[in-house]
């Protein structure tokens, strides 16, 4: 029997490591205002899978994986802090544009270029997830500190319970953003698109600065 108290928590989880705004946030509201709610959706959905695989490392207890992380710990934030900047700048100079093609030929070439597009920023912000160590130190935290989950590790079905509420969790918050934000895209324009351009694009770049920055603090002081 399913356990629903486990699957509250476990959804609770999901929706709390997804909701604090950063790099993948503005990524899917930014997807929702060009291209409309599914694909911010679905770009959101790299981030929930990288949310999954953080919590079987913690449900499982696989101590191999999580030491793994704590040794390559500068390492992933230093390639998340550089991805973060290349992301942002590339975001920045973008030139968006509203408006599809009206006839059949051009709508099916973008219909083609947004496919790619969808499938390039999933595998973005799954990157963006797995490459910051705080999200693992986070799941530990909370699976440590949740009555009910630090022993997910001694029962498979326990575990995978939480694993998929994790998962759930956060492809909601994704699902409630992207549906939220959609509810405005009638309004964008080119110049509206490029004005979310470049505040969002400035913001990930501070992020990257700020990971890296503080990289360099702690190891020279």
């Amino acid at each position: 029997m399913i356990d629903l108290g486990l699957v509250v928590n476990g959804v609770a989880i999901g929706l709390a490591v997804a909701a604090p705004i950063g790099p993948v946030n503005l990524i899917v509201i930014r997807r929702t205002l060009r291209y409309g709610q599914i694909n911010g959706f679905l770009s959101g959905c790299g981030a929930a899978a990288g949310d999954a695989l953080f919590a079987v490392i913690a449900a499982f207890g696989i101590t191999q994986a999580i030491d793994f992380v704590f040794r390559i710990e500068t390492l992933l934030q230093i390639v998340g802090g550089c991805f973060l900047l290349g992301l942002g700048l590339r975001t920045w100079f973008a030139r968006p544009h509203a408006a599809v093609g009206s006839n059949e030929n051009e709508n099916a070439n973008v219909s083609a270029a947004m496919a790619a597009a969808t499938a390039k920023v999933f595998a973005t912000t799954f990157v963006l997830t797995v490459t910051n160590p705080a999200t693992m130190l986070g799941f530990l935290a909370i699976f440590g500190g949740v009555a009910g989950l630090a022993s997910a590790g001694d029962d498979y079905v326990h575990a995978a319970t939480v694993v998929v509420a994790v998962a759930v969790g956060s492809l909601l918050w994704w699902a409630s953003v992207s549906g939220f934000v959609s509810l405005f895209r009638h309004r964008m324009t080119d110049r509206l698109l490029a004005l979310v351009n470049r505040v969002s694009g400035g913001l990930i770049v501070v992020f990257g600065a700020v990971v890296l920055i503080r990289v360099a603090v702690t190891h020279l002081f």
